[in-house]
C-alpha cells in the first residue's frame, strides 16, 4: 500500500522559511513524478513543483521559481521542498503526490496516482 506522508508545515512570518518532507513507501518510485500541491482555503488545488525521482530534473510555478527548491532523497525515501521568503499569499495546505507518467504530466492534478494527507503551512504578515 503506497504511502505518502508529509510534515514540516507550521506558521512563520513572511520573509521566513519552513522545509517540508514527504516520507514515501509501498512502491518504489523509479521514474515517477514527485510533486508537492497547494489549495488555500477557496481557492482549487494548484501546482507548485515536481521533481523526477532521484533526479535533479525539476519543475516550478512562476508564484515560487528562485524562493522553492524541490529535492529528493531516494535512500530516505523522502521528497523535500525548501520555502524560503515566504509570504501571506503562500498560505495553504500542501500536499504531496507521486505521478507514474513521470515528466510529461507533473504540472497536472488530475494525473497524480497518490496523496498525501496535507500539511498546513501559514505565513503571517
Amino acid at each position: 500500500q503506497v504511502q505518502l506522508v508529509e510534515s514540516g508545515g507550521g506558521l512563520v512570518q513572511a520573509g521566513g522559511s519552513l522545509r517540508l518532507s514527504c516520507a514515501a513507501s509501498g512502491r518504489t518510485f523509479s521514474g515517477y513524478a514527485m510533486g508537492w500541491f497547494r489549495q488555500a482555503p477557496g481557492k482549487e488545488r494548484e501546482f507548485v513543483a515536481a521533481v523526477l525521482w532521484n533526479s535533479a530534473i525539476t519543475c516550478y510555478s512562476e508564484s515560487v521559481s528562485g524562493r522553492f527548491t524541490i529535492s529528493s532523497d531516494s535512500a530516505k525515501n523522502t521528497v523535500y521542498l525548501q520555502m524560503n521568503s515566504l509570504k501571506p499569499e503562500d498560505t495553504a495546505v500542501y500536499y504531496c503526490a507521486a505521478n507514474h507518467y513521470g515528466v510529461r504530466y507533473w504540472r497536472r492534478t488530475e494525473m497524480y496516482d497518490y496523496w498525501g494527507q496535507g500539511t498546513q503551512v501559514t505565513v503571517s504578515s
